[in-house]
């Protein structure tokens, strides 16, 4: 399946507005989420400090990348750890190919990985013959769909178990069911074969411990572990910036992440791996592909350093208004949200993604959720900011005119007080003769999915004038 790019956000978005089981899946679940985030916090009642040391944590580290970069990796080989330095996506790919095949590994099983969507690893080993099984039950879902996550942490969030019924009954042959129980017993009894008879196992890396060189894998269905263990090669593939200096610090962030994401006070599963097992209870060779794909770049940039501080908890889409109404595929990235509306025109280039930093209402909800405090709306505007200032190609710099345009009659109308009268006068005539809004298309288009605010029934002006 074809899915659109960030370049077409606008289209994306407004086809997505017009799906209503889409819409009412995403509701569902955003709002159980927030839920359980409420009520996992309620409980700690230091969370404000942890979420300061949690962004002090990732500042350092960030500040001195390359000092612990040089640590881990020296740590890890230390502990038997093949360390291999991928520059960009496609070096990756290779370097994991290169494994398959030295390996004679034709049967590969892989954990749920944002970096390994983000470099399209599946596709480039399937071209070689070796494309692994996703056994992650969400990843699966959209792996038998031919479609890509559409969040962070539930990749078939988009999805109603009735739609994943049908899916089953198309491509598994199973009788027709939408029971969630159901489901996932067809799911095990499938993924539990590709497990016994993998040679190869990829996952991602949520942490990686400089001091150590440790790797920490998260989750909760036990599924990254089967892949981490059973086949004789596993191959980690870990963005450099998910290091932390010490060991201890894993504390903060496993207090921060699962509530964050899951609303859980823990994952189910914690698997930390400081070098292979020899084969046996583990794999008898372990690799970590260290991943920078524009990642250095970012680190060069203060204004945008603190992008590379996320730990990928999802929270910041479960709060996002932009988000919850238009889902993931919109974003056209392997990152939506807020998140991705920050990170992907910094890894795909603002030709591509220039459009999505105004993506946003700025509401701020994604900075409060935050657990490790990024500053988004601050990005955002960053990036809109050399958007428009951009090259001619940006999407965002050939409608900077207009907009411009719109800003100069805004601050005309609102910096003397004749004029603002007027225009608050004109503005109740166009509220009292809505077809006036379908003449203009912003108007239009903007109050096409947005309820247009009232006026009050009388202005404060005049009320600011009447004698008491």
């Amino acid at each position: 399946m074809n899915l659109p790019g960030p370049e077409t956000f606008a289209a994306n978005a407004r086809a997505a507005l017009t799906d209503e089981t889409l819409r009412g899946a995403l509701r569902r679940a955003t709002d159980t989420f927030a839920e359980r985030r409420g009520a996992a916090l309620a409980g700690v009642p230091d969370w404000e400090e942890l979420r300061e040391q949690a962004r002090a944590v990732k500042a350092h580290t960030l500040a001195r990348l390359d000092h612990y970069l040089e640590q881990f990796t020296r740590n890890a080989e230390a502990a038997g750890v093949h360390v291999h330095w991928a520059a960009d996506a496609e070096q990756a790919c290779r370097i994991v190919g290169a494994l398959a095949r030295q390996h004679g590994a034709k049967r590969l099983v892989k954990s749920k990985s944002m970096a390994t969507e983000e470099i399209h690893l599946n596709a480039a080993l399937a071209r070689d013959g070796a494309e692994p099984v996703e056994t992650d039950l969400g990843e699966w879902i959209i792996q038998l769909a031919g479609e890509t996550p559409s969040h962070i942490i539930v990749p078939a969030i988009h999805k109603t178990r009735e739609a994943i019924g049908a899916l089953f009954v198309e491509k598994l042959g199973i009788p027709p069911s939408s029971a969630p129980a159901v489901l996932a017993a067809h799911a095990r009894e499938r993924l539990r074969r590709h497990f016994a008879e993998a040679d190869l196992g990829v996952s991602g890396v949520n942490f990686g411990v400089a001091e150590t060189g440790t790797i920490l894998v998260l989750e909760n269905e036990g599924n990254a572990r089967m892949t981490t263990t059973l086949p004789r090669v596993h191959v980690a593939v870990m963005g450099i910036e998910k290091l932390v200096p010490r060991f201890a610090d894993l504390e903060v962030f496993l207090r921060l992440l699962p509530r964050s994401g899951t609303g859980q006070h823990l994952t189910s599963y914690q698997s930390l791996f400081t070098g292979p097992d020899g084969g046996r209870e583990g794999p008898r060779e372990l690799h970590v592909v260290l991943l920078d794909n524009g990642r250095a770049a970012m680190l060069s940039d203060e204004l945008l350093r603190p992008t590379l501080g996320c730990i990928r908890c999802g929270a910041c889409l479960n709060a996002c208004p932009v988000y919850r109404e238009i889902g993931g595929h919109a974003y056209g990235s392997v990152y939506p949200g807020p998140i991705g509306a920050i990170l992907t025109p910094q890894l795909s280039g603002m030709e591509r993604a220039g459009t999505l930093p105004f993506a946003s209402s700025l509401c701020g909800a994604c900075k409060d959720v935050c657990p490790v405090k990024i500053d988004i709306p601050t990005i955002l505007l960053e990036l809109r900011q050399r958007a428009v200032e951009g090259t001619r190609e940006s999407p965002a710099a050939r409608g900077g005119t207009v907009e411009r345009l719109a800003w100069r009659v805004w601050s005309l109308c609102v910096t003397g007080p004749r004029r603002y009268a007027l225009a608050a006068r004109l503005a109740r005539l166009g509220e009292r003769l809505p077809f006036l809004a379908r003449l203009a298309p912003p108007l239009a288009a903007w109050s096409t999915t947005r309820e247009r605010p009232r006026l009050a029934a009388r202005p404060f002006r005049a009320t600011f004038r009447r004698p008491s």
